[in-house]
């Protein structure tokens, strides 16, 4: 992976001290290269920092056509390039370098924009078309790497993170409606929580030319009609199809010019990911793992275990209060989004030590539980929506049963009975509200009180949920499918691409000069399985049912059989005396707290007055809003917003 930064300008000329501030911004995404290239006209600039993967010694960028008409520079990688490859010397292409980037050079010089049904991997690359004078930026279909635009006074830029645009010249200031969408965790998929700073949507392409600039779809979920079932596949066909189709897709990820590690928790995710790599390795493979001191939160024991299944050597990486506390600010800095709690960090940690001990390429389990409705809130959505042969009492008991399994998670990610969340557009366009919606607007009703009048007021004629669907193809994707699956879909359209891919994985993994590889979210593997039943997903109160039988033969018993647990770090506010907390306190009760313009600081004063008085309990379930408000302060002290 690396970082890019582009220009793209019908009036001034792209100065190229404006492009290496942008660069210079990245380098932390690529330690390993350095290099531009502005057109002769300075209408272009496109900017490159590389970190060195795959033909180490020269695939250095921006790559250029041998006739210089077509230039691109590339953040990500592509899988079975060698194929393509040799594809492309039968059509008498010459290559230069051995690089996977360079294939799309050659494949859009073919295919044009359809070169993107060609490509297979986490990508983002842009492209000038001197011929057509066409500027060409495209986001992978699951927006695995981050890619934001703006358009200022007549030049528009391009950089794989935001501070590199912040950096060329875009003014830093809040997109008030952007904060209050994020904080209902509904932000649209082009939004950011900057004014005039956007991302292209995953599965999207940015054309601008002379003309203009417009965004246009390439890929999507697809989802089936309910009625539109047609496969003979039987349960076992699914499930070998399935181990078949993700194996390949750990195979491709294995393939790099360093050595590749392997990031493992106690869960289904990532144990299956290096249980295949196992079966695919003669040689031990490292692993990373963390470790809390709390043991409703520490995984540790069950990270131990798969490794010593798969003969993998594991490191584990012990992480207190006060790391979580001496971190936070950087993690905020690089993951560009607010948190919710310190996860975040602790990723940002496990990142550290997997670069500290030499390794730039990981293999994760992020995706999964997107794909396989692996969290609380979709077995919800069944059991409300689904499961037509149960009647309401048993329906009733096996939610409440639910809750009781999963109380580290249930109190922000279940819905509960609450009819005064403003549903109605919801239910009109749906049929159904999906539980995820109405848990986290239960968070945003619980904030209402610390938030200032002012900024209360600034939406309180405005429909939340109105906003979020006019950027949905609610009936080319949604109508007439499961319940599940189109929880599934709107969960992808903002939590997975603005949160958990940019704040768990690409943010704080680049922070590091870490390549983060999901094998997961290969699309090959997300086509097949998009298309199986929902039964399949979720079989009774077992979840990833399809994905545990076929993972089975690569995974201890223990993971196997054992329930989902999202990976959370203890709350802050456990133990009132440690450093997170004395954080948390001594931060929001400072003066500068007041100048962050959406709360009420007198309010959250006598919230953290109240802290002590209240039981563990009480406690916890105000860690959610203590997070977020601690990362809005250092997202704005910072990015130095206004």
């Amino acid at each position: 992976m690396c970082g890019i930064v582009a220009l793209f300008s019908n009036d001034e000329e792209i100065a190229e001290s404006s492009l290496k501030l942008g660069m210079n911004c990245l380098k932390h995404r690529g330690p390993d290269g350095f290099g531009f290239w502005i057109s002769p006209k300075h209408q272009v600039g496109l900017g490159h920092t590389r970190l060195s993967i795959i033909d180490i010694d020269r695939g250095q960028q921006p790559i250029a056509n041998l006739d210089k008409t077509l230039h691109i520079i590339v953040n990500g990688e592509f899988y079975d390039f060698e194929s393509i490859q040799g594809d492309l010397r039968l059509k008498g292409y010459k290559l230069t370098t051995n690089s996977d980037s360079e294939i799309a050079l050659h494949l859009y010089d073919e295919f044009g924009i359809q070169c993107l049904h060609h490509l297979r991997g986490e990508f983002a690359f842009v492209l000038w078309d001197e011929r057509n004078e066409l500027f060409f930026a495209v986001r992978d279909r699951f927006g695995i790497k981050p890619l934001y635009y703006s358009n200022y006074q007549n030049t528009l830029y391009i950089g794989s993170e935001i501070k590199a645009l912040l950096a060329m010249g875009i003014p830093a200031s809040w997109d008030y409606e952007a904060f209050w969408q994020n904080e209902y965790n509904i932000l649209a998929p082009d939004r950011t929580l900057f004014t005039n700073v956007y991302q292209v949507p995953p599965g999207h392409f940015l054309l601008a030319s002379r003309s203009g600039i417009k965004l246009q779809r390439y890929w999507d979920f697809d989802y089936p009609r309910i009625d539109d079932y047609s496969s003979k596949n039987t349960p076992s066909d699914w499930i070998e199809q399935l181990r078949y189709t993700l194996d390949e897709a750990v195979k491709l990820r294995l393939r790099a010019d360093v050595p590749v590690a392997f990031y493992l928790s106690g869960g289904l995710d990532s144990s299956t990911i290096l249980g295949l790599a196992a079966k695919n390795s003669v040689q031990p493979l490292q692993a990373f793992t963390v470790a809390f001191d709390d043991e409703d939160y520490n995984e540790e024991s069950f990270a131990r275990e798969t490794a010593a299944y798969t003969g993998a050597n594991l490191d584990v990486i012990p992480i207190t209060q006060l790391d979580l506390a001496e971190h936070f600010a950087d993690s905020i800095w690089h993951g560009e989004r607010l948190a919710i709690d310190g996860s975040f960090i602790a990723h940002y940690l496990l990142n550290k030590s997997a670069a500290n001990a030499g390794y730039k390429v990981v293999l994760t389990g992020e995706g999964a539980d997107e794909i396989f409705a692996g969290y609380v809130h979709f077995r919800q959505d069944m059991l409300r929506y689904n499961q037509q042969e149960y009647d309401k009492e048993t329906v009733k008991i096996l939610l409440e049963y639910l809750k009781q399994n999963n109380k580290v998670s249930a109190s922000f990610l279940m819905a509960n009975n609450n009819s005064n969340q403003p549903f109605n557009t919801v239910e009109r366009l749906l049929g159904f509200v999906p539980s995820w919606m109405q848990a986290f607007a239960r968070g945003y009703f619980t904030s209402i009180p610390l938030y200032s009048p002012s900024f209360v007021a600034s939406f309180s004629q405005k429909d939340i949920y109105r906003i979020f669907f006019n950027q949905i193809d609610v009936q080319g994707q949604l109508a007439n499918r499961e319940p599940v699956h189109q929880s599934l879909y709107l969960w992808s359209k903002t939590l997975l691409s603005n949160h958990i891919l940019r704040i768990f994985a690409d943010g704080v993994e680049m922070a590091h000069s870490i390549e983060g590889r999901l094998p997961f979210l290969d699309h090959k593997v997300v086509e097949l399985v998009r298309n199986m039943p929902v039964v399949l997903k979720i079989r009774g109160l077992t979840e990833k049912y399809v994905l545990k039988e076929a993972a089975k033969p690569f995974i201890t018993e223990t993971v196997y059989k054992r329930q989902k647990h999202p990976f959370l770090t203890p709350p802050s506010t456990f133990k009132l005396n440690e450093a997170l907390q004395e954080l948390v306190q001594d931060t929001l009760r400072s003066s500068l707290m007041s100048n962050v313009p959406f709360y009420n600081h007198a309010a959250v004063i006598h919230l953290l007055d109240q802290l002590p008085k209240m039981d563990e309990s009480e406690r916890s379930s105000l860690d959610v809003v203590l997070m977020k408000m601690l990362s809005v302060y250092f997202f704005q002290e910072r990015f130095g917003l206004v």
